[in-house]
């Protein structure tokens, strides 16, 4: 089964919903993030063990605000 929503390498993209009857949405987005500043370094290097943190998290903000 081929997701949609990923590229070749995959990360998260936008597809064409052209089809699709239109939809009015509003989204409004606040947040805080607190870290440490190892954690921010290996995350922008990739060295975090689970995987690429920042491409779980805009899948789930896509996911999330489709959701609503």
């Amino acid at each position: 089964m081929e997701l949609t929503h990923f590229n070749e390498e995959g990360r998260s993209r936008m597809v064409d919903v052209g089809e699709k009857d239109d939809t009015k949405r509003v989204a409004i987005a606040r947040g805080y993030i607190k870290m440490k500043r190892e954690t921010l370094e290996a995350i922008k290097q990739g060295a975090i063990k689970k995987g690429d943190v920042l491409a779980v998290a805009q899948v789930a903000g896509i996911m999330g605000a489709k959701n609503k």
